[in-house]
């Protein structure tokens, strides 16, 4: 019996035959040879859109810094008013006591 013509037949058997089409991407996993734990986040860019993005850190939500330079002036005020902190006014209640004690003992006498 020859062996390496069994072997040469026997090849193409073993071997595993990968369509790729476009259906591969989406049955798929990250191919990475350390897997890190990734937690979705939706990121929120300046100009309100969203994405939703795979994020080292758990978080729900980050927003994207926006450009003060690049708003009007009108626009600007406004965001920078709505950044101040707000002062608490505290209302102090004064009482005016005009009880009289000598008034009070001599009535009860």
């Amino acid at each position: 019996m020859n062996t390496p013509s069994l072997l040469r037949t026997a090849r193409p058997a073993l071997s595993i035959h990968r369509n790729l089409n476009c259906w591969t991407a989406g049955i798929t996993k990250k191919h990475r040879k350390l897997y890190l734990n990734t937690f979705p986040t939706c990121l929120v860019l300046p100009d309100g859109s969203s994405i939703k993005i795979d994020y080292d850190e758990p978080r729900r939500i980050i927003t994207l810094p926006l450009n003060i330079e690049m708003l009007s002036e009108e626009e600007r005020r406004r965001r920078l008013e709505a950044r101040r902190p707000i002062t608490k006014t505290k209302i102090v209640e004064e009482y005016q006591d005009d009880f009289d004690e000598t008034k009070f003992y001599k009535l009860s006498k």
